[in-house]
């Protein structure tokens, strides 16, 4: 597992800041502190509290966010103006609305901190409402106030990883292990990094560093189990997360894994098992979601799609019980991914056209309320597309460009790139849908395989089989983007072969 992540919500928060952790002291000497350890002091009246914090911190640097919540809520009760503990509940919160309920306390509470603890609220608070452009500021200001401070180098790292900027973010995470070549915490980061650049042996390297640290704990097993996972060593990888299960059997994340190994094994039965079992064992509603959600993927990959709808409104369901707008939200955007796939645009559409009434509706920020306005642009222009409207598609992915363009938001441009590859792709102009297509998410098998749509369509054999069989062999945890690719990828690179 990378990163905790408070719900499945990505279609409405672009990025959220891991969890951070600084040197703890009291409000009254807390700048003298500072000065002389080089570290962003942490602010608060309580001794427990303080004790509390250090807990919760320790579980959530391993990633076992589950149980450090109850030390959080704990420092909370003891100090109610305890602002970084506010903020680190956020990140740890298993849903949607807890963490945008804790933010906004950290938030409300920040000028009760110290300066430094200030600009990582607030650039948690940019993350979420997508403004990337004042979260890269608030932490870059961070890093050059406390330039000695390991965790604000993680901490802007973690916004380059987000970025998908690799080289930069990997320079950060070298700084977070010159600086404490014992925090655990970035060799696991780095490995994605790595293995994001398909540098497996420098990957594996990092997570083998990572184990070594922490092996009575369960995540390093975990993160090397996606490592072999992506590289395709199904069995391998099932082993290791058994492991990481050995030491901690709540360990969610393994189950999941463990899904996705067993659904690339051509086993989606066992998967749905893996996954069962992991819902009955959940022990929140992100949990549990999490699970449903897996469901869904492994019967959209099994070519399923209608199974697939009756997942996802399991899970919806979950999250309707409590009101969590911005988790309803998105899962309403998943649902109308899977029925444009069947393809059902206009059942597609409403389901894209009610995400984004529930938002508008929701005492969700201004920002948010304008990022889902834009990403309606995105989902109008998608069903142009399949119903071959390409007036109406260039129309909103113009007025999606210009939105991405003017929030100077690198995620938001891949994805107006991406809608110019797929309008030049569906009208056959090869050359310009690879030009655009090259400049969108290459983390998205989608993408891939419209790559090799692209080069196919031109004639470039080598090329086409090339991005074939990089996106039939993606192998990631399970997403949906991969679902409805990997079995079309797979037969086409058979067949090729």
């Amino acid at each position: 597992m990378r990163l905790s992540e408070p719900t499945r919500f990505i279609s409405i928060v672009l990025v959220v800041l891991s969890a951070a952790s600084w040197s703890v002291c009291d409000q009254t000497d807390a700048p003298a502190n500072a000065a002389a350890s080089g570290k962003v002091p942490i602010t608060t009246k309580s001794e427990e509290a303080r004790s509390e914090f250090l807990q919760g911190r320790e579980l959530s640097d391993k990633l076992r966010v589950q149980d450090s919540l109850t030390h959080f809520d704990k420092a909370i009760a003891l100090d109610p103006d305890f602002a970084s503990a506010e903020s680190e509940r956020a990140n740890s919160s298993p849903t949607a609305k807890e963490f945008f309920e804790h933010l906004n306390k950290a938030v409300s509470l920040a000028d009760k901190a110290s300066e430094g603890e200030k600009l990582l609220i607030l650039a948690n608070q940019a993350g979420a409402t997508g403004d990337v452009t004042k979260q890269k500021d608030y932490l870059d200001k961070l890093v050059a106030a406390y330039p000695n401070d390991e965790r604000a180098h993680f901490n802007l790292g973690n916004y380059y990883f987000g970025q998908q900027e690799l080289d930069l973010a990997i320079e950060q995470y070298k700084q977070t292990e010159e600086l404490a070549p014992d925090f655990s915490g970035t060799y696991n980061i780095l490995g994605y990094a790595y293995r994001q650049q398909a540098d497996y042996a420098d990957a594996e390297q990092a997570f083998k560093k990572y184990i070594e640290l922490i092996p009575g704990d369960p995540n390093p097993y975990d993160s090397y189990a996606e490592l072999l996972l992506k590289m395709g060593k199904f069995d391998d990888s099932i082993a290791q997360y058994k492991k990481a299960l050995s030491i901690d059997s709540n360990f969610f994340a393994s189950h999941f894994g463990i899904a996705a190994d067993l659904m690339y094994l051509g086993k989606p039965d066992e998967a749905v098992a893996e996954l069962q079992k992991m819902a009955a064992q959940s022990r929140s509603d992100g949990e549990l979601r999490t699970a449903f959600f897996g469901m869904a993927v492994v019967a959209a990959d099994s070519g399923k799609l209608d199974q697939a709808v009756q997942e996802m409104d399991k899970e919806y369901a979950v999250a309707a019980k409590k009101n969590d707008v911005a988790a309803m939200a998105a899962d309403l955007q998943a649902k109308g991914n899977i029925l444009a796939q069947m393809p059902n645009y206009d059942q597609a559409q409403q389901q894209f056209d009610r995400s984004l009434q529930m938002i508008e509706a929701s005492s969700l920020s201004e920002k948010m309320k304008d990022n889902a306005k834009l990403l309606h642009h995105f989902n109008m222009a998608a069903i142009a597309i399949g119903k071959k409207d390409y007036a109406a598609a260039r129309t909103h992915a113009e007025q999606f460009r210009q939105g991405a363009e003017a929030s100077k938001n690198p995620a938001q441009i891949k994805q107006a790139h991406e809608l110019a590859g797929r309008i030049a792709l569906a009208e056959k102009s090869y050359d310009h849908a690879i030009a655009e297509l090259q400049q969108a998410n290459q983390q998205d098998p989608q993408n891939i395989y419209r790559l090799y749509q692209a080069y196919e369509g031109k004639g470039d054999s080598a090329k086409a089989q090339e991005y074939c069989t990089k996106a039939a062999g993606f192998n990631s945890l399970p997403q949906l983007n991969y679902a409805f690719v990997r079995g079309k990828a797979q037969k086409v690179a058979a067949g090729k072969a």
